[in-house]
């Protein structure tokens, strides 16, 4: 009896792993992006480096905005090498440290005469539970802060630009995640717990920017690109580890695979016309009150932004 159910636990975790992977889809877009410049942050490897390929690969400027140099530089390599554009460069981006992020901004304004795509890519799960020098916790400044404070630099290049969009990689797991504004720069007692707020506030903010943004000719759109095994994951605990290894089995997708919707939604003509959506698999997917509650999403602009008013 016990062999039998074992069997079938078996054969319909084979089924769902089939069927997941059957729902990966792919952008089908045939949109020219000559003579347009786009940005993708983290994008020496994984789901940004994907990205920033597709998006070269459609004849753009691409930035890479990146920490580490000499990966950003074999990074490009590839992506000339492989797309035969030679318009892929690099600009440092630590989003650790607000003084890098508007040392970038500031680089951007002066030497770029436009951008039409800002990707939001860069992100990290396992960070070590503790405070940057700007005094934020690593993870929340890296994933939620940083993002902010960049994408508020930005906008007036965006906006001459447009129309134009941003992008902002955020997760599903934004569905256990929480948002207490007084206690946002607080430590967690678990990483993977700080990881789901950050993400929760990827949303939330969104649709205060869509607000805004709203007479800008800017658009602004979020995505899951899937439960992919990346290096943004970091150390993890083992048991933590083993289960996100058991999921990542389930749904099977590549890091490629995790780029389709970021391309989609920068190049689709639907997304243009779209914003404060998210998405997944290439389409507009409901998301929880919690996500797009308008009070709590201007409440947390006004603490964010009160957190990086000293570079804006």
């Amino acid at each position: 009896m016990l062999v039998c159910i074992l069997i079938a636990v078996i054969l319909f975790l084979i089924f769902l792993r089939l069927y997941l992977k059957s729902c990966v889809r792919k952008c089908k877009c045939n949109t020219s992006l000559v003579g347009k410049v786009v940005i993708v942050t983290g994008a020496n490897s994984g789901i940004g480096y994907h990205t920033a390929f597709k998006l070269a690969a459609k004849g753009s400027k691409v930035i890479l905005a990146c920490r580490n140099e000499n990966r950003a530089r074999i990074a490009i390599d590839k992506i000339k090498n492989g797309t035969g554009n030679s318009q892929v460069t690099f600009k440092k981006l630590d989003l650790t440290s607000l003084q890098s992020i508007r040392d970038f901004a500031d680089n951007v304004l002066k030497t770029e005469d436009r951008l039409d795509v800002l990707v939001n890519n860069a992100g990290a799960c396992a960070l070590e539970n503790k405070y940057t020098t700007d005094g934020i916790i690593e993870g929340m400044q890296v994933n939620h802060f940083g993002p902010f404070l960049l994408t508020l630099l930005l906008i007036p290049l965006l906006k001459k630009s447009g129309p134009s969009r941003i992008i902002n990689v955020s997760s599903l797991v934004y569905l256990i995640g929480f948002v207490n504004l007084k206690k946002i720069n607080e430590k967690r007692a678990l990483r993977a717990t700080l990881y789901a707020d950050s993400k929760l506030c990827n949303l939330l903010i969104q649709q205060e920017f869509a607000r805004r943004l709203k007479e800008m000719d800017i658009v602004i759109n979020s995505v899951h690109p899937g439960i992919i095994m990346t290096n943004i994951l970091g150390e993890m605990n083992p048991f933590f580890e083993a289960f996100l290894t058991f999921l990542c089995w389930m749904s099977p997708r590549t890091t490629d695979d995790g780029a389709e919707t970021v391309v989609h939604v920068a190049l689709s003509e639907e997304c243009g016309n779209a914003t404060g959506k998210f998405y997944i698999d290439c389409k507009d997917t409901f998301v929880l009150y919690k996500a797009r509650n308008p009070d709590l999403a201007q409440k947390l602009w006004e603490v964010s932004e009160n957190v990086v008013k000293d570079y804006l």
